[in-house]
Order: C-alpha cells, then structure tokens, then sequence
C-alpha cells in the first residue's frame, strides 16, 4: 500500500508540479485523499485498477525491427512509445502536453523556442537525464533535416531557433522520430549492435525492453519512471501474426490485444468483440517516385485520375474509410470536397499523350487488404494504358508506386499538415493558421502527385475481457502504459 501511495503522489506531482505548493503540504493532501477514499471506497475498491500482470499483444507488423537506426531501431511505434518518451506528447483530444520538457515558451514570432526539462527524470539505467543529452539524441534523430535551424543547451533547458517560424515546434516534438533517446544509444557504436543485446535501447518510458526471442518483445515494468510506476507488471508484443491468428489466440484467452483491420470492422462486431477503434486517422495514399520516366508531371497526374477511390474503400476496406484527396481529413479542415475523388480515365489518357511507359510496379505495406489495394490499382492504371505490375514487399528494386498507410500526428490542421508534409520530406513550415492559407500550402504540394491521398481509415483493436482502461492516442496508437489487467494478483 505504501508503494501505491508513492506511486499516486509522484504521478499527481508530475503532472502539475505547482500542486504541492497550492495545497501546502503533502500530508494535507493525503488527508483529503483519505477522507475522500472514506466516503467513496466501497465503489472505488470494486473499480480502481489492479497492479501486476503480463499483457499480451500481437500485431501483424514486426515487434522488433531488424534494422538498426540512431534513433533507436524500434520497429513497432507500440513498443517506441512504452520505452521512449518526448519532450511532448499529444493528448487523444489533439492538445499538446508536457512530458520531458515541464514548459515551453516561444518568442521572435516563433523564430525561437525554450524548453525547460523536467528535474528528477532518469534514464532506465539510473543515469540522469540532462540537457546535453537531449540535445545528443535529438540532433542525431533528424540530422540536417531538423525542423530547426540550431539548437542549444541553456542551464536545464533547450533553446531552438530558426530562420522561418515554428509554430507547430511543440507538437513536431510529440512524433516518434523526436523520443529521446540515451546518448550510449547514438551513433554508428549503438547501430552495429545486434538487435538480440537489447543494450543500447535506453530511454525514460514506462517500460523497458528485457528480451526479444521467437518474435517475442518482453518489456517490464520501469518502477522509477517520471510518471510512476505502470499497473502492469510486463508487456509481451508478438509479431508477425496474421489477423486469423490474432483472434483466434484472443478467443483462447492466449491474447489480450489485437489488431481489427479497418475492413474487418464490421465482422469483429458480428462476432461481439470488444472493439477499441478510432476516427478517421489512417491515410491510404499511394506514393510516386518522381525520377525516371515518371519525372514527367503530366504522369503522375494521370496516375491520380486514373486510381478508382470508390471501389478501393466499397469492395475491400468495405465502407470503412472516408474517401479523400486531401491530405487531412475533411472534418478537420472543411475544404476537403475542394479536391475532386473521381475517376477520370479519358482525362488520364489525355495526360498521357499517347505515350506507353515502359513497365512499372507497385508495392504495398504487408497486410492482406494492402495487398489487395496495390492490384486493384494496378488494374486501374492498366486501365488508363500504364504498363503497371503489383510486386511483393522488400523487392530488392524499389516500386516506383508505393501504397502506404500514414498517421495523424494532431488534430491541430495546421501542426498535422507539416507532420504530413515532413513525413514525406518535404521540410516546410506550415505558418498559416488558418483554412485558405492551409489550403494553399496543401494544394500546391498535392500538384506534384508524389503523394495521392486515397482514403482515410480508421485504427481499431479488439481487447480481452480482463483489459481494463484501454484508450487510443491521437494517431489511433493504443496507449498500453495505462492499461490494468483485472484479474492481476
């Protein structure tokens, strides 16, 4: 009891640091705790969540990458999430919180930003989390493609500054490439190690990696995390499970979260799963290369009209998705039905001019309806007199056309377009704050058709029936450091 006690008064004090000095004392707090559990504990002892526990998850995806990278190798945004953590994170409503970084402030018409690191955090290893530090990790995760222009160290803080404006530096500092990383973690030394060490992976999240055998990620429980300790003893991530499978474990009870496919939607209720699902934050879009034969814009452009939006989400994600050629979502700007969704196949061929390239092949993320999608497009493009063949992921010649599926990192229009844009590598900041101006940036790179919104779909989990309080984060990102288990001892 006493360790649980603990644990609340460090995660109510993370929180809002100014708490202990608005009611005094942390005696005075803990008798208003406990004359409010008086009144209420006969309901909250039947409700309030257990410690303890293995979660067992299983996704389609790999639970470990293969590859190494600098920024930490971690394939499954599951598991990078759980370990790492960011200067800020974005709430499941959209706002940006504190997380690392205790305050932010911008000044200079957000030409520079100062963040203020939180005291007391430490890495997984028991080495302090400093300013140099988080300096080391963010510039080797970003390189020369950084958002800013130079950053430094002042005191306990970071102090970034640019020659264009950052007004969506807060919430670019939520996404994954921006979790903050051990420097032992950084540079070529780390990125040569073998994934089975585990070693290098060190960060200040909830959980920490221990092992990874068969597939298997095993991460426990960090007891001296900033935000307290987690309810769950341990979280085992499997990879490499298809959908049948991943259900059939969760009937079993050999699964406690799965993976319900966009267009599987509709028969998880069929079958009475408990089904955790988000809003529309899942972009289908096709990516294009723009070198080679397809330099020629007026190609690509026919390979936009050419691709049939209606029966991609009608026949295989079967009315799930929202249909789009916006790169947001229409409830999110309002001028989505600006972009026209419709078919032109006579318009395509006028594109074309009467030229056959030579043949070209398009890829797609694993996943069966993935799979599915890349032929039903190629058919489209054959159609349209494109020489276009569907290849298997991990082709050793990339495809010139690729079927990706990307996240919304906000609910903010104006940050979530840059994350948009700056996950395709385009690195422009995105000042305008409002729908004409965010319509124009939009426009003028959606004119290139490297990038062809399709659909947006939405993300979706089925959940055992001992998981308790799983909620998904604004990237429809399942939040596993909140969750308890309720048959935990």
């Amino acid at each position: 009891m006493n360790m649980r006690w603990t644990v609340l008064r460090r995660v109510v004090i993370n929180r809002d640091p100014t708490l202990a000095t608005k009611t005094g004392t942390w005696r005075g707090w803990g008798t208003l705790c406990i004359m409010f559990g008086a009144l209420v504990l006969p309901s909250a002892a039947r409700t309030r969540p257990h410690y303890g526990g293995t979660l067992r998850v299983e996704i389609e995806g790999d639970a470990w990458t293969q590859h190494v990278t600098q920024t930490g190798g971690l394939g499954s945004p599951l598991a990078r999430r759980l370990i790492f953590d960011g200067l800020t994170r974005v709430d499941a409503d959209g706002s940006v919180r504190s997380a690392l970084a205790v305050r932010w402030a911008s000044e200079n018409g957000d030409h520079r930003w100062q963040f203020w690191l939180r005291p007391g955090v430490h890495f997984q290893d028991g080495s302090a989390v400093n300013a140099a530090g988080v300096l080391t990790s963010l510039t080797g995760s970003c390189g020369a493609a950084c958002p800013w222009t130079a950053v430094r160290v002042v005191g306990s803080s970071l102090v970034f500054t640019s020659d264009s404006p950052m007004p969506n530096l807060p919430t670019l500092l939520a996404g994954d490439d921006f979790l903050i990383v051990h420097p032992a973690s950084m540079g070529a030394d780390a990125a040569a190690q073998p994934v089975s060490l585990l070693g290098p992976f060190v960060g200040t999240g909830a959980f920490e990696p221990i092992g990874f055998a068969n597939g298997v990620l095993t991460l426990v429980a960090n007891d001296t995390c900033w935000e307290g300790r987690p309810f769950l003893d341990k979280i085992e991530i499997v990879g490499h499970k298809s959908i049948h499978d991943q259900w059939l474990d969760l009937s079993m009870d050999r699964a406690d979260v799965v993976e319900v496919p966009a267009e599987q939607l509709r028969q998880a209720h069929e079958q009475r799963l408990s089904v955790v699902a988000s809003g529309p934050v899942s972009l289908l879009a096709l990516a294009v290369a723009d070198g080679g034969v397809l330099s020629d814009a007026n190609l690509r452009a026919a390979i936009a009209l050419a691709v049939d939006r209606n029966s991609l989400s009608n026949v295989i994600f079967q009315k799930q998705g929202e249909i789009t050629a916006s790169l947001l979502p229409s409830a999110l700007t309002g001028y989505g039905f600006l972009f026209p969704t419709d078919r032109d196949v006579d318009k395509a061929h006028e594109l074309r001019g009467g030229l056959t390239p030579p043949a070209l092949t398009i890829s797609a993320e694993s996943g069966a309806a993935m799979q599915l999608a890349a032929q039903r497009i190629a058919l489209n493009l054959r159609e349209a007199g494109f020489n276009l063949q569907a290849v298997a992921p991990g082709t050793p010649r990339r495809a010139d056309m690729v079927l990706l599926r990307l996240t919304l990192a906000s609910n903010n229009p104006q940050a979530a377009l840059e994350s948009r844009l700056r996950g395709v590598g385009v690195a422009t900041p995105i000042v305008e704050d409002n729908p004409a101006g965010l319509y124009k940036a939009e426009r003028e790179f959606l004119q290139t058709h490297t990038l062809i919104p399709l659909l947006y779909l939405p993300r979706a989990f089925a959940v055992g029936g001992r998981v308790r309080d799983l909620n998904l984060s604004a990237d429809g990102t399942p939040l596993l450091a909140g969750v308890s288990l309720q048959d935990a001892p």
